[in-house]
């Protein structure tokens, strides 16, 4: 009797020993496989658009690389490593660039327009592309700075920045072919960009809303339009007074063909809604350094220090927060937009996205 029972206690703890492995066993292999397909950066899912988040795909090498950047630039690395970082934000350019199934979104050719784009600092070999809506005015001071016009920035009136018949700074398409390619092989390059979506926003509210450099032509001229194709319903009269809802700035530009069309007759006033790719080739354009908008202060540091320039200027201060993303933000200005236009407008931009380490605003798309 007393054997009969050692006997069943002695099962009873082996099958209790089975058990507990087998529930270590099923834990380790699902952390493995969360690990393994789900990458998570401000709390975004790298799921492609389109499918629900609960699903998992393979993720492809520049995605890799754009989480590993992420999770680098999430630890905040001191400014003297920052090195790493932009060297992986050029090797995911490098690799967005080889993606055929991409190309027509991030190719293009260096015309007179990308070439316009692009301005020189000859006294210190330093090629800058400028990206409106991303802080490009503080960028251009440090250069009027350099060439010497002006000893610090804070000496530069406002007006004189954006005025490029008397602010000093040459663009590269004012010279011969020789000198351009000359300066594109041998300057250091470099530009900044910002998450296509809240650029866009940005885009928006300086020209539509607020218009705070008295550029009557963008209300006046452009919005009606815009108002007139993109807008459901509206009255013929008075389009002007009743300004450019976001909702019509977003199905023009997610309207490919016709928008083409449309830009024809804005001339360059559109460069602030035009893609980075279409404003600086950075597929066919080695640029040194790709600064991010969001890390504006460690990138600012590196590109004076990498460029070599630490000890003769200054990046104006950046008040704090004002460069840090805005989910909320985005999340209200589309919450009226219907997916529809959503998924086009990405579709246009999505060769930014993907070129600069941005994840899909699948927030917005799903």
């Amino acid at each position: 009797m007393c054997g009969a029972m050692r006997h069943h206690w002695l099962l009873l703890g082996a099958c209790g020993w089975v058990v507990l492995i087998l529930l270590f066993v099923s834990r380790l292999i699902s952390f493995r496989a969360v690990n393994d397909y789900e990458g998570k950066f401000g709390g975004q899912s790298w799921t492609s658009p389109g499918v629900n988040g609960d699903k998992t795909r393979p993720v492809s090498s520049h995605e890799k690389l754009s989480l590993s950047l992420r999770e680098k630039l999430s630890e905040d690395p001191p400014v003297s490593d920052w090195q790493s970082v932009t060297d992986e934000r050029i090797e995911l350019l490098s690799s967005v660039c080889k993606n055929n199934s991409l190309r027509n979104l991030t190719h293009v050719s260096v015309s007179k327009f990308v070439l316009d784009r692009i301005f020189v600092c000859d006294k210190h070999k330093i090629l800058f592309c400028q990206t409106p809506k991303v802080g490009n005015t503080q960028w251009k001071k440090v250069l009027i700075v350099l060439n010497g016009a002006f000893s610090t920035v804070d000496e530069i009136p406002e007006n004189l920045v954006h005025d490029h018949e008397k602010n000093g700074l040459p663009r590269l398409s004012s010279l011969t072919p020789q000198e351009i390619t000359h300066r594109l092989n041998t300057y250091f390059k470099f530009l900044i960009v910002r998450d296509p979506f809240e650029r866009l926003i940005s885009a928006f509210k300086d020209k539509f809303v607020k218009n705070p450099r008295f550029e009557p032509w963008y209300k006046h001229d452009i919005a009606p339009v815009i108002i007139r194709k993109y807008r459901k319903s509206h009255r013929s009269t008075g389009l002007a007074a009743s300004g450019l809802h976001f909702e019509d700035f977003v199905r023009y530009l997610g309207d490919a063909d016709g928008r083409r069309r449309m830009d024809r007759q804005f001339g360059e006033h559109i460069i602030h809604w035009v893609t980075y790719a279409e404003l600086c080739a950075p597929c066919e354009i080695h640029y040194n350094v790709v600064g991010h908008h969001e890390t504006l202060e460690q990138d600012a540091a590196h590109i004076l220090r990498a460029a070599g320039i630490d000890r003769l200027v200054s990046y104006p201060a950046i008040p704090p927060g004002i460069t840090r993303y805005n989910r909320t933000k985005v999340e209200r200005y589309f919450a009226a937009i219907s997916k529809r236009d959503i998924r086009r407008l990405y579709a246009r931009y999505q060769g930014d996205f993907h070129l600069f380490g941005y994840p899909s605003p699948d927030f917005l798309l799903n």
